[in-house]
């Protein structure tokens, strides 16, 4: 209960449940809405409740429903999915801070060896 005090989760659900209308659910499991009854797209008020406990997690919202959220698109992915380019990635939520964080090679976490330098590099002299 102190947990959904201190997060503002109990405002969110009140809210949601009086005045949400479910849009659709991602990959994460996060739950998008829209306010019920709005008169334009343009200004409705729309918003994410995010899945699972613990610590809010921004970064795990595709980029197809952030641009839904900061109303760049009118429809949400799950009524129009946004054209995936040949070149694009798979969205990966920001992993820093965990144990599956990336460390480039020679930085002190990851052991702190790197390889040596092959001559292509020439040390700058005043």
């Amino acid at each position: 209960m102190l947990a959904w005090l201190r997060d503002n989760r109990f405002g969110t659900w009140w809210f949601t449940r009086r005045r949400g209308e479910l849009v659709g659910v991602d990959e994460y499991g996060n739950r998008y809405y829209r306010e019920r009854g709005a008169r334009d797209w343009r200004s409705e008020r729309r918003w994410v409740v995010y899945a699972g406990e613990g610590e809010i997690e921004p970064s795990t919202v595709p980029p197809g429903w952030n641009a839904w959220l900061h109303h760049t698109l009118e429809k949400p992915p799950s009524e129009q999915p946004l054209a995936r380019k040949r070149w694009e990635k798979p969205h990966e939520p920001n992993r820093s801070g965990t144990p599956e964080a990336w460390f480039p090679p020679g930085d002190e976490r990851g052991g702190g060896k790197r390889a040596r330098a092959t001559g292509d590099y020439e040390a700058w002299r005043p």
